[in-house]
């Protein structure tokens, strides 16, 4: 029973319990996006006093808020308890391209070079925070996140959430072989 908890599981047996929860979602008349989260969260605070976007009734979206926080603590438990800061173990190609860039490879979970706080620049923040506001523009702009439409999206056939995974999908191999190399080298 013990590796069943702290093992990964199968791709088959998370994809089959992803499905069985979009349907729930669906059955429900419920759509899942952490950026709708977001929102909801926003507008219960009182966002919607500075911005008629979030001037809506919040409380038709508590169940997402719940859900949300179930997946923070979730994520806490896995990550504090049950091996999740173990390394992520890429194949060597992987490595390798990584070591070009200065980024050290198979040791932790989140690598230092980015996210540690030995060796703070300047470089480096911006870096954080361009990224977050570039992540979270492109969120609202498309309307949801990458697990919102990929996976929530593509599921209810909506054809904004296939040109939405494109385009985020595009904009990864932008990122990967040609911004990231410019940037970290």
């Amino acid at each position: 029973m013990e590796k069943l908890i702290y093992e990964p599981w199968s791709w088959s047996i998370a994809g089959t319990l992803i499905a069985i929860n979009l349907y729930l979602l669906f059955y429900l008349g419920k759509k899942f996006g952490i950026s709708t989260g977001f929102k909801t969260s926003c507008s219960m605070i009182g966002a919607g006093k500075v911005s008629s976007f979030f001037r809506y009734d919040w409380k038709e979206e508590r169940w997402l808020l719940v859900y949300i926080l179930g997946t923070i603590i979730g994520g806490f438990i896995a990550f504090h308890f049950m091996n999740g800061a173990a390394p992520v173990i890429v194949s060597e190609k992987t490595a390798t391209a990584l070591s070009e860039l200065h980024i050290v490879a198979n040791q932790s979970f989140l690598p230092d070079e980015i996210y540690g706080l030995d060796g703070f620049s300047i470089k480096r923040l911006l870096i954080l925070v361009t990224s977050g506001l570039l992540i979270g523009f492109g969120t609202r702009w498309a309307d949801g996140c990458t697990s919102g439409h990929a996976i929530s999206g593509l599921s209810n056939l909506q054809l904004p959430s296939l040109v939405a995974v494109i385009g985020f999908f595009i904009g990864g191999l932008i990122m990967t072989f040609i911004f990231i190399p410019l940037i970290f080298k």
